[in-house]
């Protein structure tokens, strides 16, 4: 069996408590260096307001590139849906930081010169060193978190949202040379500068580290290739990895890896799936539908294909589990990991039940091997297969009273829930109407 991932005696809310300690840091050496002052000024308060929205912005947008760095440790303690959820709100915070940034500066600057806000506005991009890149940086982010708006989100590919959001890193270079040309903290104090230059030195290791370093270790060391793509089901297949001593890679059944395949354009955009089987030592399976985007080449990839695996990732893993009995809920292709953690759980015959819901037979994956794994293990598997109501309206299979009566000692279980969206939102609903406590509640969303 491979070694299971090393554990980090850390508590998420000490990684917030040096969060807002640095906050409160920037904020203090802010007003060392005379930012409440100027209150009194014409304009002072506008001015003021844009200085420390800026430094606060700029501080969220390397927390929110920290939280995306791919850390282990971070994944471990937040887990991916977590780290997605925190930076979405940190980078909606950076952007309105950033945004009252322009908009008080400019007032302010206006007041003081006592002239229009357009006038100002005009001199500050034609006049002022750096604020013209400044406001392209700005331009971008909001370009950026704009596609990250859930109903944005739908309708783009993965491939067009990855490479959108890789203009963010230009946007904060951008907006470090219009600090350090002109930022409060960068004028007169030397160690504010060297403070801001340790902050942005330290991101870039993490990225480096861990985006990079890390995927180019793995690869030496294990030599990942294609071994096989298998037909499962419509449009979907399944991609067997092999490597050098995979056994002493330290994944859990549930977690993901991020996967770039180098054929056909596909080594710079980095896919995450979970792997589909549980470790073995063998071999690493992955298992992809066709959904339109990079997800079609992955289907067609050829045996002996170089791979380069980032992770192990998530938390979605019996590490969660807290008690003897388990329920595993399955969205479509969601199934994938709920697989592979099925082989991995123990149990004695009846601690594991499975719901499988799917639109058609057609797109129920892995029904033979459930089946067996089921058998062996003395599991029980619901296939909860039908279209839904039209409109989602009414009962469903998924609904309160269906759960409670395929399940009916559900408070006593550890539940483990992936699909899509909008299904695990549902479930989730449904468990609460149960009064199943939170903490027994385990997602893993199909979405980015």
């Amino acid at each position: 069996m491979p070694p299971l991932p090393r554990t980090w005696p850390i508590h998420p809310l000490e990684v917030w408590v040096v969060v807002i300690a640095n906050a409160l840091l920037i904020t203090g050496m802010w007003v060392r260096h005379g930012g409440m002052d100027q209150l009194g000024a014409p304009g002072g308060l506008f001015t003021a307001a844009g200085q420390i929205t800026a430094l606060l912005g700029t501080y969220l947008a390397l927390v929110g590139i920290v939280l995306m760095s791919r850390s282990p440790w971070l994944d471990q303690l937040f887990g991916s849906d977590g780290l997605v959820k925190w930076h979405r709100w940190v980078g909606f915070a950076t952007l309105w930081l950033l945004v009252g940034h322009t908009v008080f500066t400019t007032v302010g600057y206006a007041a003081q010169a006592r002239s229009s806000i357009v006038d100002e506005a005009v001199s500050l991009l034609t006049t002022y060193p750096w604020v013209l890149m400044a406001t392209v940086a700005l331009v971008l982010l909001i370009g950026v978190s704009v596609v990250s708006v859930r109903a944005a989100r739908r309708r783009l590919s993965y491939e067009t949202w990855y490479g959108i959001h890789l203009y963010a890193y230009l946007a904060i270079a951008l907006a470090f040379l219009h600090e350090l040309a002109v930022g409060t903290d960068f004028v007169d104090d030397r160690v504010a500068q060297a403070y801001w230059v340790t902050l942005y030195v330290l991101v870039i290791v993490l990225i480096v580290v861990f985006r990079i370093g890390r995927p180019i270790q793995l690869a030496l060391r294990h030599r990942f290739r294609v071994a096989e793509v298998r037909q499962e089901a419509e449009d979907v297949v399944s991609v067997y990895i092999t490597g050098r001593d995979l056994d002493k890679l330290p994944v859990r059944a549930g977690q993901f890896f991020q996967w770039r395949f180098l054929s056909n354009g596909g080594w710079w955009r980095a896919h995450p799936y979970s792997i589909s089987a549980a470790p073995n030592g063998r071999y690493l399976r992955i298992t992809v539908k066709n959904s339109g985007d990079d997800s079609w080449f992955i289907q067609h990839l050829a045996p002996g294909t170089r791979v380069i695996a980032e992770g192990p990732y998530g938390s979605f893993t019996g590490a969660a589990r807290r008690h003897a009995r388990v329920l595993l809920i399955a969205g479509g292709i969601g199934i994938t990991p709920l697989r592979a953690m099925l082989e991995e759980f123990p149990g004695p015959p009846g601690a594991v039940t499975v719901l499988y819901r799917a639109s058609s037979w057609d797109h129920v994956v892995f029904r033979r091997e459930l089946d067996a794994i089921a058998k062996a293990k003395g599991a029980t598997i619901h296939y909860l297969v039908g279209r839904r109501h039209a409109g989602n309206h009414g009962p469903g299979p998924l609904d309160a009273r269906s759960l409670a009566r395929l399940v009916p000692d559900i408070k006593l279980r550890d539940i483990f829930v992936c699909g899509p969206d909008p299904m695990i939102e549902t479930v989730q609903r449904n468990l609460h109407a149960l009064r199943v406590p939170h903490n027994q509640i385990h997602a893993e969303r199909f979405a980015f």
